[in-house]
Order: structure tokens, then C-alpha cells, then sequence
């Protein structure tokens, strides 16, 4: 009892070369995003990974988990399910804090009470070579939702413009935002899949987050992210995530 109550308290850094003990320390952390309805089956609609980060009642993933501005109201009741000390998976209702669009980010404030919460890396954290861990739902609910985790490394950090889900959303500041040119992007030598975007990308040897998960390359259509996986993924650096948290730590 007396070491699984030292465990509990010690930094992250501690389990630096003990995955499994990171991995356990962080699942907690890792959360479903989704949407809501009371007449749907099942009520919750999975949508993407995400994690928590600030005062354990935030939530960072990608904008594009979200549905789109044009589906009806009724339809974008936006729920994470966080994961109880049981093992459990309890719903809880979410709204936007904080967005940013052109990195392709928000920030959700979800009710209830806290859940142990990500620490986020430094910007100049994360460099080439750097090795990695990414966690989320790959596949979504297909396997049943476990938490699941993949290794990797930092492969190359490389600019990208992220262009808009629709011409709608191409608003003035994100056209600006393409004609300025482009963000530093990190691109993972590791596999992830539909269902793993929003999750974070964690530093191997302190836990800290560095990066959001993004997209993958695929060989060829969106099927093929299943079928032929290319083994690249991107994710957002954290300079854009912590910009977004500090946003959404006014918002209440």
C-alpha cells in the first residue's frame, strides 16, 4: 500500500524509462469526444480522442472532431465521456471555451466533477528524434473503447496550412492565415488511425504533452488509413495549445 501511495504522488518524470507506468499514469487523462442525443442509440456519438489539461475540467482536441457549423443545433450537443476510478466510462456535457480554427484546435469546458490533468510541454520540447507516445480510440467504439497507445518517434518538423473543412469557413482570418504561409507541424513516425485525432502526443521520457494528433497520410483514400496505414502522422505542436488554454481558462 505504502509504495502504490508514494507511486501516486511522484512527477512523471519518474516513469521515464517505465512506459507501462506512464501509460497507466495517463489513461486517465484521455478522453472520449463526442455528440449527444437522448432519441439517438447509443445516445453518444463518438467523434475523436481528446485529453485534459488545466484545472481537469478542459479538454483539448481537434476543431474537425466537432461537427459542422451548418449541422443542426440538436445535432452538435457536444459530450465527453471521462473515465471513472472504477474503470468506468461516465458521459458529461461539454461546450466550446476556446477555438482555433486555423490550427485546427478548440478547447471544451465539460461539467462535473475534475479529471486528472495532461502537463504540457515547453515549446522547444519537442525536436527531431524526440520519442514519442500517442494515446486515443483508434477505430472508435469498433474494438470497444480502451484506451490505446502507440510508440514512435518525432521524424521531421515541417511547415503545413491547414486549409478550411468548407469554403464557408474560409473567413477573413483564415484566409490571412494562408497567405501568411504556414505553422511548424511535427510529423511522427508512428501509426495512427480514425478515431486517434485529438489525442495527445506525450514526451516518452516526462509525459508532458508536445503535440495534438492531427491527421495521417494515406496512400490512398480515406479507407486505405485502415487498410494500408502509411505509418505517418502529423500532430500540432503545443505553442498553438497553450495559447488556446490560456484562452479558455477566462471562460468559466
Amino acid at each position: 500500500m505504502l509504495l502504490v501511495a508514494l507511486a501516486a504522488t511522484l512527477p512523471l518524470s519518474a516513469f521515464a524509462n517505465d512506459l507501462p507506468a506512464l501509460i497507466d499514469r495517463s489513461k486517465p487523462s484521455v478522453v472520449l469526444v463526442g455528440t449527444y442525443s437522448p432519441t439517438d442509440s447509443p445516445r453518444f456519438g463518438f467523434r475523436g480522442s481528446g485529453f485534459v489539461v488545466a484545472d481537469g475540467n478542459l479538454v483539448i482536441t481537434n476543431a474537425h472532431v466537432l461537427p459542422a457549423p451548418d449541422v443542426p443545433e440538436a445535432e452538435r450537443r457536444v459530450a465527453v465521456q471521462v473515465r471513472l476510478p472504477t474503470g468506468d466510462w461516465e458521459m458529461r456535457s461539454a461546450r466550446i471555451a476556446a477555438l482555433d480554427r486555423p490550427h485546427d484546435l478548440v478547447a471544451l469546458r465539460f461539467d462535473g466533477a475534475p479529471v486528472p490533468a495532461l502537463p504540457i510541454a515547453a515549446p522547444g520540447v519537442a525536436r527531431e528524434g524526440l520519442a514519442v507516445l500517442l494515446m486515443g480510440f483508434p477505430i472508435g467504439g469498433a474494438l470497444g473503447f480502451s484506451t490505446v497507445s502507440h510508440r514512435g518517434i518525432i521524424a521531421a518538423i515541417t511547415p503545413i496550412s491547414l486549409p478550411a473543412a468548407t469554403a464557408r469557413t474560409l473567413d477573413p482570418r483564415a484566409l490571412r492565415q494562408l497567405r501568411a504561409g504556414s505553422f511548424d507541424i511535427l510529423q511522427l513516425d508512428a501509426t495512427a488511425y480514425p478515431g486517434n485525432s485529438g489525442g495527445p502526443v506525450l514526451d516518452q521520457r516526462s509525459g508532458e504533452v508536445v503535440g495534438v494528433v492531427n491527421m495521417v497520410l494515406t496512400k490512398a483514400g480515406k479507407e486505405s488509413a485502415l487498410t494500408q496505414p502509411s505509418g505517418i502522422s502529423y500532430a500540432i505542436p503545443v505553442a498553438p495549445l497553450i495559447s488556446l488554454t490560456e484562452a479558455a481558462k477566462t471562460v468559466p
